[in-house]
């Protein structure tokens, strides 16, 4: 008998091995502070309908073969939108069969016409070799008799030109659409001569800085097309947002229908709330979130019920590995059942993986967000979530991973003890009642804008009277011009440089840089990537960088050569680094003086960040138990910021030393950001702080990751701080560039104040804990009424 058989329960077995976990869970903590929500989601009947008339019969017989002899209704919906001619965007669940909504109507087009071409965008090269291996089986179902390929940065050269010439459908990602075929359109005539569909997969992972990238994008593969003749439709797929249609408008520049009803059958799911115990009520302490995650997680494994979890990082996402590695040991020569999946590993081992989980030969998964989306990974029984993921929206996409179309599941967010976690937690009605949050893009951001205004010349000159989206080219053109990138000839404006602009601009991130991390411990290996930033915090000199469970020393970061070698060790910790923040004002955009004597200003900021150190914390304890210094290069980023000024008198009016007005301060800081991404529904890293003083000249201000550490800056006498200093307290896009939420944090300041400090009261801690103004250990002890204090003021 196959493995994968052997070890897969029934799904009988399995449906009532739910049932017994979550009646475990219920009894143990009879409480209602530990287990603070049990919803329980019923199980849905699926909803039919036929295949449309028009469907060509060998199309019909191929799916029949796959066993799909007929379309849920919201199936049937799609291919008829698709048929008329309209953008469309489906909205449904996890598993809900989108990809036969895009893929019926446009096989059967390039059956009708083989001179058809299609271009499908996803946001992963995971999600494309997903859907290769499905459009590969269709294909030899229909005698290939058409052609289907990948174009990524991993496709040979050699296979280039063969694609370019024979694919009637090519499956791409956004980046490589960027930088590999719109700025050599010339040798892909034959696609935009043709195209008639754009597929743009997982619609809502599009937004922030990445959309606001991919409308440009699109908005110059809409040039190139129109200039080869060209109009295509656009078909859009989602998970549940809350304005997709005005998401999928804004990246398209045009009318769009919504399609939001699904036919699909969902097996029950019980979905749990789980807020780790108090151990100190005083201090606000709880059990540490990461080793209850272990704990609940250990529940669902030990039953042999295939289970993924979560992390909110790639480190988290390791030291849990960790943890579940050492409490269930594999026998000596046999693969280990339990793996850890994230970026950074390299394509061949997480192909692995994902067939392992199909399989069912791996048992359960520690992912970071890479594993979100609707890779497919099988049928999975639990998801455990080791923290709120920072929004409604994706919190149902991780809790869709497990459970998919029978059987039963259960998914169960495990809380940690951030103001943001325990709010939900404590909230289950606002969670559950809440539709997920809107997903904004910022296309016409001036710095995103002005990099695709250059490579939209360097593949066709731009015309005087132009438009780009909305904007009118001309000013903008004037600019470029004299800085030398663009020569007006006529009414056009031509790209005068010769390096083309495209290979410098990352649509995801500050820098398309990454390192190479090579294993020397034997023969030299490559075992993964990280990239630019990450470099600084995960494999600068002497970290322990964790992989696959395994932890390896950082013996050489080389900037040069892009590469960091490391060598495996065995020790009983791993490293965080510290991270030293610098803002400086470029420009204020608007301010207003306060009630109080103090002010609230948006604009725009420089941000400067440095790895100084970084700490030693040991598995399972978390004890600090070692640190170091390092010197590593620093990072600049030009962004948008909102913040406050406390002016003299108000600082000088609280009635407590030096140090305790600094931890309030910083603590306040903590809180404000907590409620700032609850007001805005953005995720909690789209957010950076700082505090500095306000400064007299164009000085620079500064401020650390970590609060307590900025009354160690050196610097600032005790005399002077007491003279001169009046803070600004920044929350600043984590972006370069900005997108966009700056502006409305500086429009509802009140209400961001009131409800800070709605936030700090209701908490029951005495002196400040991890779910208001940060643990009282290392805020100082009054951190919390000197907070407090700060924002009476502010109410005033």
């Amino acid at each position: 008998m196959p493995q994968s058989l052997a070890v897969r329960p029934s799904p009988a077995a399995g449906l009532t091995q739910v049932h017994d976990i979550v009646e475990q869970l219920t009894t143990r903590e009879s409480t209602g502070e530990v287990l603070t929500a049990l919803r329980h989601l019923p199980a849905r009947e699926a909803q039919w309908a036929p295949m449309p008339a028009w469907v060509r019969p060998e199309l019909i017989a191929a799916y029949r073969a796959k066993g799909v002899e007929q379309l849920y209704t919201h199936q049937a919906a799609a291919a008829e939108a698709i048929r008329a001619g309209r953008n469309v965007v489906v909205v449904t669940p996890t598993a809900s069969g989108k990809t036969i909504c895009y893929n019926l109507p446009v096989l059967n087009a390039v059956l009708e016409d083989p001179d058809t071409r299609a271009l499908y965008l996803f946001p992963t090269k995971a999600l494309a070799q997903d859907q290769l291996a499905e459009l590969n089986d269709l294909a030899e179902r229909l005698g290939d008799r058409f052609g289907v390929f990948t174009y990524d940065g991993d496709t040979p050269s050699d296979a280039r030109k063969a694609i370019r010439e024979q694919g009637h459908i090519v499956l791409t990602n956004p980046d490589m659409l960027h930088t590999g075929i719109l700025p050599h359109h010339t040798r892909w005539t034959r696609l935009f001569e043709n195209l008639r569909y754009v597929v743009l997969d997982e619609l809502h992972t599009y937004r922030g800085v990445f959309g606001s990238h991919l409308c440009n994008v699109l908005r110059r593969l809409g040039r190139i097309a129109r200039f080869y003749g060209s109009r295509p439709q656009f078909i859009c797929s989602s998970a549940t947002i809350a304005n997709p249609g005005e998401l999928a408008s804004r990246l398209l520049e045009a009318e769009v229908d919504v399609l939001d009803s699904s036919g699909a059958p969902a097996a029950e799911k019980f979905f749990i709330f789980y807020n780790p115990p108090v151990v100190n009520r005083n201090l606000g302490i709880r059990r540490s979130y990461i080793n209850e995650s272990l704990r609940v997680a250990q529940e669902f494994l030990k039953r042999n019920l295939q289970t993924i979890v979560f992390a909110n990082s790639r480190l988290h996402t390791e030291v849990l590995l960790t943890y579940l590695h050492r409490v269930n040991p594999q026998p000596p020569g046999q693969p280990e059942t339990i793996r850890g999946y994230r970026g950074g590993y390299l394509p061949g081992e997480r192909r692995e993986i994902e067939r392992g989980l199909r399989e069912g030969r791996i048992r359960g998964v520690v992912s970071t967000n890479a594993l979100e989306l609707g890779i497919d990974i099988g049928t999975l029984d639990a998801a455990v979530m080791a923290g709120y993921p920072g929004t409604i929206a994706s919190t149902w996409q991780r809790a869709g991973r497990a459970g998919r179309r029978s059987g039963s599941s259960c998914a169960v967010l495990v809380a940690s003890s951030a103001p943001l976690d325990q709010f939900i937690v404590k909230h289950p009605d606002y969670f559950f009642g809440r539709s997920p949050e809107h997903a904004f893009i910022q296309p016409d951001n001036l710095e995103i804008l002005v990099n695709h205004l250059k490579c939209a010349a360097f593949e066709l000159p731009l015309s005087a009277e132009e438009k780009f989206g909305a904007v009118s080219l001309g000013q903008l053109c004037e600019r470029l011009a004299e800085a030398g990138f663009l020569h007006r000839a006529g009414d056009h404006w031509h790209w005068t440089q010769e390096a083309y602009p495209a290979d410098t601009i990352s649509l995801r991130s500050v820098t398309s840089d990454n390192f190479v991390i090579i294993d020397i411990t034997d023969q030299p290996e490559v075992i993964g990537e990280v990239d630019f930033p990450s470099a600084l915090t995960a494999v600068h000199p002497k970290a322990i960088y964790l992989h696959q469970g395994e932890q390896y020393h950082v013996e050489r970061l080389d900037f040069d050569e892009r590469k960091a070698y490391v060598k495996r060790v065995d020790v009983d910790y791993f490293t965080d680094a510290i991270r030293y923040t610098q803002v400086r004002v470029l420009e204020i955009g608007e301010e207003t003086h306060l009630a109080a004597p103090a002010n609230r200003a948006h604009g725009d900021v420089l941000v400067r960040s440095q790895v100084v150190g970084f700490k030693k914390i040991k598995f399972f304890t978390n004890e600090n138990v070692g640190a170091g210094q390092l010197e590593l290069p620093e990072n600049e980023m030009h962004t948008t910021a909102y913040w406050i000024t406390l002016e003299r008198p108000l600082v000088e009016s609280l009635p407590f030393t030096i140090s305790e007005r600094q931890n309030g301060m910083f603590g306040l800081l903590y809180a404000l950001e907590s409620v700032a991404t609850l007001l805005l529904m953005c995720d909690r890293r789209d957010l950076g702080t700082a505090i500095g003083e306000r400064p007299p000249s164009p000085a620079m201000e500064t401020g650390r990751e970590e609060a307590q550490e900025f009354s160690h800056t050196p610097g600032y006498a005790a005399a002077e701080q007491k003279e001169l200093f009046e803070p600004n307290l920044y929350l600043y896009d984590a972006y370069p560039g900005g997108i966009g939420l700056s502006e409305p944090l500086y429009r509802v300041h009140g209400m961001l104040v009131r409800k800070t400090r709605e936030l700090i009261l209701g908490c029951p801690c005495e002196k400040g804990c991890p779910s208001c103004v940060g643990p009282a250990g290392e805020n100082g002890e009054r951190a919390k009424e000197a907070a407090l204090a700060i924002l009476e003021r502010l109410e005033e």
